[in-house]
């Protein structure tokens, strides 16, 4: 099969001729012109489509790094993002890290020294000022789902304020007052804010008449199992009679425990969810949860990465919230019992 070097010997210029004639990114006499044309006819030769890409400074291949694809939130992340550049006619390099820093930062210099147009990262813990630095070397970058502090290019997040605002308020209207928060660390924004969230419409509709218990870890099944255990373990008289799981992987975890301790839902403790990404309603009972807009979240990621230019490097980025939505199902009921403050415990 002739190459670029044949055709460039067959019409007596250089390759690099060929080359910039063939990106139209040179004007050649009708002469020289000719010749190379019909080099490229009589050897029958075919542009290499990912090399011409190269010449040009694109690849047509975007990067994308997640924690996993096991979970069903990743996984329809990421099947938005691979339709989306199928769509547009781009291939997407997957990286999944485990959840683990080192492979994230492993996998980021891999994408800076590669051939991919940009990189859509994701994480699902608390940042480093390693990781920013890195994400902020990158040319082009857009963070999604989790903020990582530090970083200065787009960002891209599901409201999660809003979210748990919207889990609090349905709670409290349904007459709950004691209720524990299953969530993100602190350093997590996501955690942080869903708290806030929460909190905020637990005080708003019941007023200073509520208390709110913590259970802070990762967004996994285990950290889900590990909130039920310790809810089954307490005397059923101190319980709180709901559960706020800000994550698909938590609720299944949580669900697990207490249908094996044949704890009933809602009759005995009411369950809000959070993704909705999973079949939450095809649990028993169906789940209510809040949803996060996960197929518009992967198409905002990749069509923000293909509008950066980097022209502007002053410019500050942009932050964009994308709204949820509370989902309503059959997990959630009226308090079994009167709400009655212990003047000693803590909020």
């Amino acid at each position: 099969m002739a190459n670029l070097q044949d055709v460039a010997t067959a019409a007596g210029v250089s390759k690099a001729t060929v080359s910039r004639y063939l990106n139209r990114s040179l004007e050649l006499p009708d002469r020289t012109a000719k010749l190379i044309d019909a080099a490229i006819i009589d050897l029958d030769y075919t542009p290499n489509p990912h090399a011409r890409r190269l010449s040009l400074g694109r690849s047509d291949t975007i990067a994308l790094i997640v924690p996993n694809i096991s979970s069903p939130f990743f996984a329809a992340l990421v099947a938005a993002v691979e339709a989306e550049a199928s769509d547009m006619g781009l291939a997407l390099a997957l990286y999944a890290t485990l959840n683990r820093p080192d492979r994230e930062l492993s996998y980021l210099d891999l994408v800076r020294t590669g051939h991919a147009d940009g990189l859509i990262f994701i994480t699902n813990h608390a940042g480093t000022d390693m990781l920013a630095a890195k994400i902020n070397r990158l040319p082009r970058c857009v963070v999604v789902d989790e903020n990582v502090v530090g970083t200065h290019v787009p960002k891209i997040f599901c409201n999660n304020r809003q979210g748990g605002w919207l889990a609090g308020r349905h709670l409290a209207q349904t007459g709950h007052r004691h209720v524990l928060f299953i969530g993100g660390v602190d350093q997590m924004v996501s955690g942080a804010h869903r708290f806030a969230g929460f909190a905020s419409a637990m005080n708003e509709v019941a007023g200073p008449d509520y208390r709110i218990e913590r259970t802070c870890g990762p967004y996994t099944v285990e950290a889900g199992r590990n909130a039920g255990h310790a809810f089954v373990a307490r005397d059923p008289a101190s319980r709180p009679t709901a559960i706020f799981a800000t994550s698909d992987e938590l609720l299944i975890g949580l669900y697990e425990i207490l249908s094996e301790a044949g704890i009933a839902i809602p009759h005995q403790v009411s369950v809000i969810g959070f993704d909705d990404v999973g079949p939450l309603h095809l649990f028993a009972p169906a789940l209510t949860a809040v949803r996060q807009p996960v197929r518009e979240l992967g198409q905002r990621a990749l069509r923000r990465l293909l509008a950066m230019d980097g022209t502007d490097p002053d410019k500050p980025p942009s932050e964009e919230l994308l709204d949820v939505t509370l989902i309503e199902r059959n997990s959630v009921a009226p308090p079994i019992r009167p709400f009655h403050r212990n003047p000693n415990s803590e909020d």
